[in-house]
């Protein structure tokens, strides 16, 4: 990703997380350990993580947003 954006990044970081959680409640560090489903699940948590946590914060901008159309003079 060139350039990403500060709602990239931190869905990047929160993805990166579930992932994370999903090998602690494996107990295991070594990706090269993971069984061909243990690494699907892995992959998945970290997709989903990052797609679910992008919608959230462009919902959280587009509340923001709607907010602000009462405001602006024009």
């Amino acid at each position: 990703m060139i350039d990403p954006t500060p709602n990239e990044i931190a869905a990047m970081e929160f993805g990166g997380r579930m992932g994370g959680e999903y090998l602690d409640h494996l107990g295991k560090t070594d990706l090269a350990t993971l069984s061909a489903e243990q690494w699907a699940i892995f992959v998945e948590a970290i997709v989903i993580g990052y797609g679910d946590h992008l919608r959230d914060l462009a919902g959280r901008d587009r509340c923001r947003i709607d907010d602000l159309a009462g405001e602006v003079p024009f």
